[in-house]
């Protein structure tokens, strides 16, 4: 919080400014703004099967090379333990290992009978409904019959 100067003596005095001890608020820079050129969040790089099946067979032709594999991985900017993942899932013949996965929880395979269900359970929450509205009227009208002197049928007796 940025704290205002005093420029009066008048407020000077009143804040206590002209007493032995007393401490005039300073005032504070505010925080650099956030460069422009930074991302608000990083992403994750994804390489595609083509792009791994690429660097791996450069790779393999730098081999003799003394220095040339890290230079590879500089300039694409790949770790050597993605690259011995790749080669493993190459050698096991797993091309579809060597497509990107997306992260994050798997969605669920959707149930055909999901819908139906649903709407049997809000049909059957509304006969419910019903049922007690039904029910509470039947009692509203035996209590009356009681005070109107009608006896009650001998089926409705329980």
């Amino acid at each position: 919080m940025v704290m205002p100067r005093i420029s009066t003596d008048e407020t000077a005095s009143a804040a206590g400014a002209d007493a032995e001890e007393a401490r005039r608020p300073t005032t504070v820079a505010a925080p650099a703004a956030a460069s422009p050129e930074f991302v608000d969040r990083p992403r994750r790089r994804t390489f595609t099967a083509a792009d791994k099946l690429r660097l791996l067979t450069e790779v393999d032709r730098a081999v003799g090379t003394p220095g040339a594999i890290g230079a590879i991985l500089r300039r694409e900017g790949v770790y050597s333990s993605s690259l011995t993942e790749w080669r493993r899932q190459r050698e096991a013949g797993a091309y579809d290992g060597l497509s990107p996965v997306k992260r994050g929880p798997k969605v669920a395979a959707v149930n055909p009978l999901a819908a139906s269900h649903a709407q049997l359970q809000r049909e059957n929450e509304r006969l419910k409904r019903l049922l007690e509205r039904a029910e509470a009227v039947i009692d509203i009208q035996k209590k009356v019959a009681l005070l109107l002197g009608i006896p009650p049928e001998p089926d409705e007796q329980h």
